[in-house]
């Protein structure tokens, strides 16, 4: 193309995909409010966004000559497709590219969960201490004894079923779409209510679809075993707070393992904090350097429909 174009890019990618993109476009890192922002908007081709800008229509009417938006994720919940649509602006995005990422956090949650690794942190214990440290390990289930319910068999949810069932843990699902037989990875198939009563843990990878807003709502939760673990790494809109925080604590040996929240950043009057069973995660799934890598190359893809 002729000239130059402007791409806005609102939160941080990697050094190597930035300076791929600077060397085709001109390349402003802002986000709104900002004034750099403010200022590139109106005659921006692209934007580009990760996870905490929110692509609406009151945003792309301040860009009127953007083509396309990329986002340098998964999901595409913090962008209203039907509204670039309307616009004639293309969206793109990296669905695969945190895959692994996400499977291998999955994998450490259940891991630490189940056989957790206390330290021995001096020497010259006492064959008695030597004796304590050691029956103070002894965990009450090995991972072969427990079933794994993965609520949404998607491109993570598949993979996770695979290193589950590899490891040896009984793994079931629910999802809403039939899935082949050759594309269930050992887990077996059961109803949603199925899959939260008879789980001894539940690990949740549904998308971002409004219906699937508080879908864990108080009768489902309720619906679990009393010592029953909630793992997810999906989105946090997905779980009611304020119920699951009622049911957590009428039952003391339930876990709840979260690594997405509602709101993000936590708020301090968060319904979850400060309860010895709910363990709050910083939304660190992805957060491995490969994969961030992987979603920031979505410049590609951003780059190629410019030229398009």
């Amino acid at each position: 193309m002729a000239d130059r174009p402007t791409i806005l890019v609102t939160e941080p990618l990697s050094g190597e995909a930035i300076a791929w993109l600077r060397g085709r476009a001109d390349v402003v890192c802002a986000g709104p409010g900002e004034q750099p922002f403010e200022a590139a908007i109106e005659n921006a081709a692209a934007l580009i966004v990760r996870t905490y800008t929110t692509v609406d229509g009151s945003l792309l009417d301040r860009g009127p000559n953007l083509k396309v938006v990329g986002r340098a994720g998964t999901g595409l919940d913090n962008i209203d497709q039907a509204a670039c649509g309307e616009r004639g602006i293309a969206v793109v995005h990296t669905p695969h590219a945190n895959r692994q990422a996400v499977v291998e956090y999955v994998a450490s949650v259940l891991t630490s969960l189940l056989r957790p690794l206390p330290p021995v942190v001096q020497g010259g214990l006492s064959p008695d201490a030597w004796s304590a440290a050691r029956r103070d390990s002894l965990v009450p289930r090995q991972m072969s004894e427990c079933t794994l319910g993965i609520l949404g068999l998607g491109s993570i949810g598949r993979r996770v079923a695979e290193v589950a069932s590899a490891i040896g843990f009984q793994v079931q699902f629910h999802d809403l779409l039939d899935v082949a037989v050759a594309d269930r990875y050992g887990a077996e198939p059961v109803s949603m209510q199925q899959l939260f009563r008879t789980s001894d843990i539940v690990t949740v990878h549904v998308d971002g679809r409004a219906e699937n807003r508080h879908l864990l709502n108080q009768e489902v939760l309720e619906s679990m075993p009393e010592t029953a673990v909630l793992v997810n790494t999906s989105r946090g809109f997905v779980l009611d707070e304020q119920s699951l925080a009622a049911v957590i604590d009428a039952r003391p040996r339930m876990r709840a393992i979260l690594d997405v929240h509602e709101h993000e950043p936590i708020p301090a009057d968060a319904p979850l904090l400060h309860r010895p069973n709910v363990t709050l995660l910083p939304h660190a799934a992805s957060r491995t350097e490969a994969a961030q890598r992987a979603m920031s190359w979505v410049v590609r893809d951003v780059w190629a429909t410019l030229e398009s």
